[in-house]
């Protein structure tokens, strides 16, 4: 019975174009990945200032493993606290100018986790509907009434704060947002909605995952960069983004923290994430906020000029619709040498299936140049001009020449032209 559920929604996702499956990497975190033997520019990570791979950060961690073993053996409020945890912790606190910060075993967890401690039934939570799977999950998990509001329309929260405020006069009103769209790459509108929420008497509850280390004064956040940190309730963010480790952390008021320690389910009831990850966390934020950290912002906007202009985050999404047409576009780039990954529903909504380009710091100029004008082919004509996707130019349609570690254009006005680190074949 069990088993012929599972080949029958197998089969269907089949033929909907939507079954996922599993890659496996034979190379570490960076602008490159090996994926079925075949190594190709990495369009995919979410490593936005190339710190997974940093020896600072690894040699952190090692350091680590060796003073506190490969796992913390027990929950946080157990014996799973080893130092690095609190040190880490402290950090955050001082860097999201919070009064504490909590760290949690992913950012899932720390998401679910504080949205389905904070509110219960008889409050409201009003959602952005593009918010991440993390934040409606956690949002469904309290028993609170859930309202979305269409994406960035403030009227439209605007009108679903009234309503809260008429329909339920005591409730605990939340508003959950992502400050840069984990799908779109676009950015909340945040100071209004600041404003919004001061005048209704709600708390906001930002999720930071792909801002921090990215955007704002050392990295913090678009809180940070639009002066309102001080006026957001509840910051959460990963540690696994922009930091290059793992892990997910809520910051904000000591109470609110010590609160989320004796409530959030996902905290309490899960053993610490290895001491090995918080140590390669302390040691990404130190660089996230200091001089090199800025040099790395400095670039990924430059790159992310490349990609589209004005860019305001490290993601680019190219909608093109239809859930065959963006794997056929992603297989074509992968063909000449570039992941880029092929989202689809219910990752994003039906009919808004994409290509998501993620850009890193450790990425070169050259290689993002070639994907933009890859992409410009790609949203007008899915598949390369006629012919083998190896052997064909995708920019002008000529004839590409390849040898052990580039391949070239023949044409001598094209310029397309992809370059490998051959030390990595």
């Amino acid at each position: 019975m069990l088993e012929q559920f599972l080949q029958s929604a197998l089969t269907d996702l089949e033929r909907r174009h939507l079954r996922r499956r599993i890659r496996v990497s034979d190379a570490p975190t960076g602008p490159l990945v090996r994926l079925a033997d075949k190594m190709l520019h990495n369009f995919a990570s979410n490593d936005y200032l190339g710190l997974a791979a940093h020896p600072q950060v690894i040699e952190a961690a090692v350091q680590a493993l060796r003073d506190f073993g490969a796992g913390a053996g027990a929950s946080r409020l157990v014996t799973g606290t080893q130092r690095p945890h609190r040190q880490l912790e402290e950090e955050l606190a001082a860097f999201k100018r919070a009064d504490a910060a909590l760290v949690f075993g992913s950012g899932y967890a720390s998401s679910t986790g504080a949205l389905s401690a904070l509110a219960t039934k008889g409050d409201v939570i009003l959602l952005d509907r593009l918010s991440h799977a993390c934040l409606v999950d956690g949002a469904r998990l309290s028993g609170a009434t859930l309202r979305p509001f269409r994406h960035n329309d403030l009227d439209h929260l605007e009108h679903h704060l009234h309503w809260a405020r008429a329909r339920h006069p005591h409730a605990k009103i939340f508003i959950a947002t992502e400050s840069v769209f984990s799908m779109d790459g676009d950015a909340a509108p945040l100071a209004a909605m600041v404003e919004l929420k001061d005048r209704h008497g709600a708390a906001l509850v930002l999720d930071e995952a792909h801002a921090v280390g990215v955007l704002g004064p050392g990295g913090r956040g678009l809180a940070a960069q639009c002066g309102l940190d001080q006026r957001v309730e509840v910051q959460m963010g990963t540690l696994g983004k922009a930091l290059g480790s793992s892990g997910g952390y809520i910051a904000g008021s000591r109470n609110l923290v010590e609160f989320l320690a004796n409530r959030a389910r996902s905290f309490v009831f899960s053993t610490a994430a290895p001491a090995s990850t918080a140590a390669a966390a302390s040691a990404a934020l130190k660089i996230c906020a200091g001089p090199e950290g800025d040099r790395r912002r400095a670039k990924l906007r430059e790159l992310a000029d490349l990609i589209a202009p004005g860019l305001p985050s490290a993601i680019h999404a190219l909608i093109l619709g239809d859930e065959q047409a963006t794997l056929q576009a992603s297989d074509s780039l992968a063909k000449l040498g570039f992941f880029v990954p092929a989202i689809r529903p219910p990752t994003v909504p039906k009919g808004t299936s994409r290509l998501r380009v993620s850009l890193s710091a450790a990425h070169e100029a050259a290689a993002v140049a070639t994907l933009a004008r890859m992409l410009a082919v790609v949203s007008a004509r899915p598949e390369p001009a006629g012919g083998d996707p190896d052997t064909v130019c995708p920019v002008c349609g000529s004839v590409l020449t390849q040898e052990k570690c580039k391949v070239i254009c023949r044409s001598a006005v094209c310029g397309y032209r992809i370059v490998f680190n051959c030390s990595e074949f």
